[in-house]
């Protein structure tokens, strides 16, 4: 079978050109992709079936042993961390270096190199976000106060470049073979600028749309649909912290004159809807075995080849093992001998914009205060596949670029924003990580995050001397009440940030009262923070399930940890369904369908597994019902956002005849019973359509859970209708396109006992039996042993390999 689907590749490949909806260009030349000595066949080999016992690895001070078990996990042993990393460049490349490349080619705004004009938009958009214009930055602040951090940037580089000038045509990954291009060189640049493309994949805005509700609805209805605490919130740090330190103060304006057009412009591409993440840690206190036990799983895209890479880093001074980023340096959420230590998104608004007044036509000065200030150009060179090179002219102010202008999306209205991220700024996030490798307890824990800016993290923390912790981690900037939610004025220096937060200042938690830490992307404090914390994405359902849990859990164990990853129930479900159903009535009794659904979701245990009815019929439902309630707000011209899910329901179920309720475009007078019933017959209408044409309505069915290649239209090196449970505001947050990207728990005793599990395969290549293997174990809640290796174990060994 792995054959037919190269071969459906290969015959897609050789339509690119003619068929105007795939954006892959030209013909890839069709001799070699057939020859059987360097073409495509050679992809179906897998890599225990191409294993040596020595490879040649240059620069190393000493051998280093690579141990594979059988799962294709790389275990590495090295004398010293510079040939450590060599060795983890190497072997990432050998299996993910086209995913790899083209992560970084899309954070740098190259992909109109590979598949032409068409990427085009997508390339001008990253460029003018700033994205290699802040690893610049990075790259530069690295290289003046960090010699340690690149010096090992430059070794794993080195590392990967071994390997592709020993790559030959027949091993060359599948994707560049049908693309037609090869791989260029690494350099501590693209690490760097992997870890700027992750922040922009996790921090998103929403001012525009804030702007445009400020003007509909005014500030007090805005305030009322959008309140920053609704009642009911449950942060990150517990309720009522003592925060322990003089707050700096940060002074209001006495007036504020915000941009007042409501603007028709398309918002910059925010995170997608499913992105985030759970993590959590209990102290020995509520553990069946006295020691503190770590949680973590990542909620992002599901891709193929996986975002992570698993890897056991050795030296004699320390071992580290868990999930790595290819492209990056060591472990990203892991653990070694001594600590363990995972991420969520702290989803912070560390990005706002300031309309900016511009002297002239020529826009070489704009409005500042008093003064005109300079602006300065930057040209951005794209190569473009069989074209010219685009030179593209972007704006920089001393916010930062200017994302939108008359010269990009001319159709647009001629409006000039510039974006203030603190992405531009110099960092060294990939300290913060080497750092944490090799971190004994919790004062090394803190140490490392301080390094540490964007984007904004939740870092939990456990250690065998028994600590638990949570870090709120990120360069926060100084803001006054209501700052950034809404577009400023450039041309007023009041606007300005006053500052950063100092790190010490971060919100953050170390062994609390209640025996547990967790985060699940909610709001990260309550109201006593003294700074000013505001974003649209907040979570309201994951966290408070998972707090439940833990508040009533004890003497907890790995197995029920994992349970808890994996746990199916859907808590708005549960609390919005009831109401639904009283709002409902009787309506629809004497209907045979509507008795049916009805039944079946008045008899629902509010667990959303994959052979359950009732969460298909309560999702369009609510659904349906929900754009009825906000009909007036999504049809208007101007993007904005509508209110939570969470606030949707406290009013229905505290102002079920409230004003909001009614239409003003209708004649009739609405209420919610109005808009639950009329959602039910919605549902009825769909379910009809569905039952015709699929039949089948269960829960796995329905969201067809799909596991996607990197190039959407590779559509056979993809993995579609996983049967597994789970869906968005659900701990185990598996929908469509999204989910746990890995799960991981660790036990911190004396003998560190860990496992984890991704939806995906150690290898990059589709026509290897590694590519996709833990996919059905991810998705029946299972686990693979992630215990740290020695050297001299034997059992479990696919096969080694001795760089030299």
């Amino acid at each position: 079978m792995k054959y037919v689907g190269f071969l459906v590749v290969l015959a897609l490949s050789i339509t690119l050109a003619l068929v105007v909806s795939q954006p892959f260009g030209a013909i890839p030349p069709l001799a070699p992709l057939l020859d059987p000595y360097h073409g495509f066949w050679q992809n179906t080999l897998s890599e225990d079936a191409l294993a040596v016992d020595e490879l040649e690895l240059n620069n190393l001070s000493s051998e280093v042993k690579v141990i594979y078990d059988e799962n294709l996990i790389p275990h590495v042993f090295a004398a010293n961390e510079t040939d450590l990393y060599r060795a983890q460049g190497y072997i990432t490349a050998k299996h993910r270096l086209w995913q790899m490349e083209f992560q970084t080619m899309a954070a740098a705004g190259r992909i109109s190199e590979i598949v032409g004009p068409i990427a085009l938009d997508l390339d001008r958009m990253t460029r003018r976000k700033g994205l290699a214009y802040g690893a610049e930055m990075g790259m530069k602040f690295i290289q003046e106060n960090d010699s340690v951090s690149f010096m090992l940037l430059e070794a794993y580089a080195d590392g990967v470049n071994q390997y592709i000038d020993q790559l030959s045509d027949a091993r060359l990954p599948v994707e560049y073979k049908i693309l037609n291009y090869r791989p260029e060189h690494w350099s501590a640049f693209k690490s760097i600028l992997l870890l700027k493309y992750m922040t922009d994949m996790l921090v998103g805005d929403r001012d525009l749309e804030y702007s445009n509700l400020r003007k509909i609805l005014g500030e007090v209805m805005l305030d009322k649909l959008y309140p920053e605490y609704p009642i009911g919130v449950e942060p990150i740090i517990e309720p009522g912290h003592k925060w322990g330190f003089k707050p700096l103060s940060v002074s209001r304006p006495d007036s504020i004159n915000y941009p007042d057009d409501t603007l028709v412009i398309d918002p910059l591409p925010q995170p997608e809807e499913g992105t985030g993440s759970n993590n959590w840690a209990v102290s020995g206190s509520k553990t069946k075995s006295g020691n503190p036990i770590l949680a973590n799983d990542p909620h992002l895209s599901l891709n193929l080849p996986s975002l992570w890479y698993s890897m056991q880093l050795t030296t004699p001074e320390h071992s580290v093992k868990g999930a790595t980023l290819p492209g990056a340096l060591g472990v990203i959420s892991g653990f070694n001998e001594n600590i363990a230590w995972g991420v969520t998104n702290a989803t912070r608004d560390t990005r706002d914009w300031y309309k900016i007044t511009f002297q002239d036509n020529a826009r070489k000065a704009y409005r500042y205060g008093e003064k005109w200030e300079q602006t300065t150009f930057r040209i951005e060179e794209i190569k473009v596949k069989n074209e010219e090179v685009y030179l593209d002219t972007v704006i920089y102010t001393h916010y930062g670029p200017v994302v939108y202008d008359k010269t990009f999306n001319s159709g647009r209205q001629d409006v000039n924003f510039a974006l203030k991220w603190n992405v531009h700024e110099g960092s060294n996030e990939q300290k913060t990580f080497l750092l944490l490798n090799s971190a004994k307890n919790y004062e090394d824990y803190n140490a490392a995050l301080d390094h540490f800016t964007a984007p904004a993290q939740n870092f939990v923390f456990a250690s065998k001397d028994g600590d638990i912790a949570m870090r709120i981690q990120g360069k926060f900037p100084l803001k006054w009440k209501g700052q950034g939610k809404f577009f400023m004025d450039g041309a007023d220096p009041r606007m300005e940030w006053q500052g950063y937060i100092p790190n010490e200042q971060n919100a953050a938690t170390l062994n609390p009262p209640r025996g547990f830490v967790s985060s699940a992307n909610q709001h990260p404090t309550d109201s006593t923070y003294p700074y000013y914390v505001f974003d649209n994405s907040y979570e309201f359902y994951r966290n408070r399930r998972l707090n439940r849990r833990l508040e009533e859990m004890g003497n907890i164990t790995i197995e029920d940890m994992q349970g808890l990853q994996f746990d199916d129930y859907y808590l708005h479900a549960s609390e919005a369904l009831p109401v639904m159903l009283e709002l409902l009535g009787g309506e629809y009794s004497n209907d045979a369908d509507g008795k049916k659904y009805l039944a079946l979701l008045k008899e629902w245990d509010y667990y959303a597994d994959p052979n359950q009815k009732a969460p298909t019929l309560f999702y369009i439902w609510w659904r349906k019902m929900y754009n009825q309630i906000w009909k007036e707000l999504s049809e208007k011209t101007v993007p904005v956002v509508l209110p939570s899910y969470y606030q949707t329901v406290h009013f229905l179920k505290n102002e079920p005849d409230g004003a909001l309720f009614d239409l003003k475009n209708t004649a009739g007078l609405e209420t919610a019973t109005t808009h639950a019933r009329e959602g039910f017959g919605e549902m009825l209408s769909d379910m009809k359509r569905w039952e015709a044409d699929e039949g089948d309505f269960s829960w796995a069915n329905y969201k067809r859970t799909t596991i996607q290649h990197l190039v959407p239209q590779f559509k056979p090196f993809s993995v579609q209708n996983v049967y597994t449970g789970g869906g968005s505001g659900i701990l185990n947050a598996t929908s469509g396109r999204h989910g746990a990207s890995w799960r991981m728990v660790v036990e911190l005793g004396s003998e560190v006992k860990a496992f984890g599990i991704y939806p995906g395969g150690q290898s990059g290549n589709p026509g290897s039996r590694y590519y996709s293997n833990f996919i059905q174990k991810w998705a029946n809640g299972e686990y693979l042993n992630f215990d740290i290796r020695t050297s001299d174990q034997t059992e479990g060994i696919l096969f080694q390999t001795s760089l030299n």
